[in-house]
């Protein structure tokens, strides 16, 4: 983790365009040179934050989703600024819509829900448990990939995910109305047959993708 001057982040921050902000200030960033700045706020003094930064946690989990070819944002520095109180990533971004957009505008491929299907079980095959599952983070790359986005709040084991934890993260894929009416305007049909291709099992994809 760098030790970023005040003067060395008002600098970054001068060319940047806000991307996202909060009441607390800014959150991400796009600067000048294409790659995105992403600040963290420690919520609370005694949290696991203290110890491992969210800021390392994105830069962590993306060089570990690259290393099981998971398209994911490509992390280029980390940075504490203790003038504003914020960690910080740097990364370049991935590429592409995310699904939640090409919802909206009716847009991306026939099967699209087949093929999340299909990359759901595979991320739940390399033992990838990422809580911030929904549309809105999960990105088709301009090459036909999925690829996933804001990955800090994510964990990778060492061993395919137990049914309990597939089911859970399901829940999380739901959550969102407009996310679940989508996934679901074909009784999850596409989805589970997606699912079953990439667990490799119709008995797993039985098990965990609601009816």
């Amino acid at each position: 983790m760098i030790r970023l001057s005040h003067s060395d982040y008002l600098a970054i921050r001068a060319h940047a365009q806000v991307i996202e902000a909060d009441l607390f200030g800014d959150k991400v960033l796009a600067l000048g040179d294409g790659s995105f700045l992403k600040l963290f706020r420690r919520k609370r003094l005694l949290s696991s934050a203290a110890w491992h930064p969210y800021a390392n946690r994105f830069a962590d989990n993306a060089r570990g989703l690259a290393a099981l070819g998971i398209r994911s944002p490509e992390p280029v520095a980390v940075y504490r600024i203790r003038s504003i109180a914020r960690d910080a990533v740097r990364y370049r971004p991935l590429a592409g819509s995310t699904l939640r957009q090409l919802v909206a505008a009716g847009a991306g491929p026939a099967d699209l829900r087949y093929r999340l299907g299909r990359f759901v079980a595979r991320l739940h095959q390399l033992g990838v448990y990422f809580r911030s599952l929904h549309l809105g983070n999960i990105v088709l790359t301009p090459a036909g990939e999925l690829g996933l986005i804001d990955v800090a709040d994510l964990r990778i084991t060492r061993r395919p995910l137990h049914h309990h934890r597939r089911r859970r993260n399901m829940k999380h894929l739901l959550r969102i109305e407009a996310d679940r009416a989508w996934l679901t305007a074909d009784g999850t049909a596409a989805f589970r047959a997606g699912y079953a291709e990439g667990a490799g099992d119709t008995r797993i994809a039985d098990a965990v993708v609601p009816t």
